[in-house]
């Protein structure tokens, strides 16, 4: 069990992964029950919790620096919250080329991909849990190995997208702008799965 003056550290991972979760439902309520006259206003939100996210792993890091033996290496906490911090800044992403792009229809495959990007979001928000007690949690290696298999079934739901918008529609912009989207949802699987191995690797060099 981490001591207590550590604890602040791995509360403060869980709670920006929580603003990822935030996100990431926003994100899928957005697509899922689609206006595009009020992407501007959720922009904004998703804005919000970016900023909230930036705010909690700003105030770790200058905590960080005043600190005289953290929980565990200091780059280790640098890396981990940074990668954190992307989890939700991905998902911002996706939206923010929803509106660039002037979309005005989601495609299905969308909201499965945006399904697995929550379901990666949790998965990581629970790793994050267990995390301050590494030494002694039975099922942390469990869950990484999960979060790691969603990342592969985002890369496959990416994939069949992407085949079906090439040979399927006949729309070069249309083209254009799902790529890109399709691109960045898949990056949100892939920022949630580098928390995984980072949090593998911090239990590596600490075993």
């Amino acid at each position: 069990m981490a001591r207590k003056q550590d604890a602040y550290y791995f509360n403060n991972f869980v709670a920006c992964a929580e603003e990822s979760c935030h996100a990431a439902h926003l994100l899928r309520k957005v697509l899922g029950e689609f206006h595009p006259d009020d992407l501007k206003r959720y922009l904004d939100e998703i804005h919000e919790i970016e900023n909230r996210a930036d705010g909690k792993k700003h105030d770790m890091l200058d905590r960080l620096a005043k600190e005289f033996i953290p929980p565990i290496e200091r780059e280790d906490i640098v890396e981990l919250s940074q990668h954190i911090d992307t989890m939700t800044d991905k998902v911002e992403d996706v939206l923010m080329r929803v509106y660039m792009s002037n979309v005005q229809e989601i495609e299905p495959d969308a909201l499965e991909m945006t399904d697995v990007v929550i379901r990666c979001c949790e998965k990581v928000r629970d790793l994050l849990q267990v995390f301050s007690d590494f030494r002694h949690a039975k099922n942390l290696k469990e869950q990484i190995i999960e979060i790691n298999d969603l990342e592969e079934q985002s890369d496959r739901l990416f994939m069949a997208s992407m085949r079906r918008l090439h040979t399927e529609c006949q729309d070069p912009l249309h083209i254009i702008a799902w790529r890109e989207i399709y691109i960045y949802l898949e990056r949100c699987a892939d920022a949630c799965e580098h928390v995984a191995d980072t949090v593998e690797s911090v239990v590596m060099k600490n075993s």
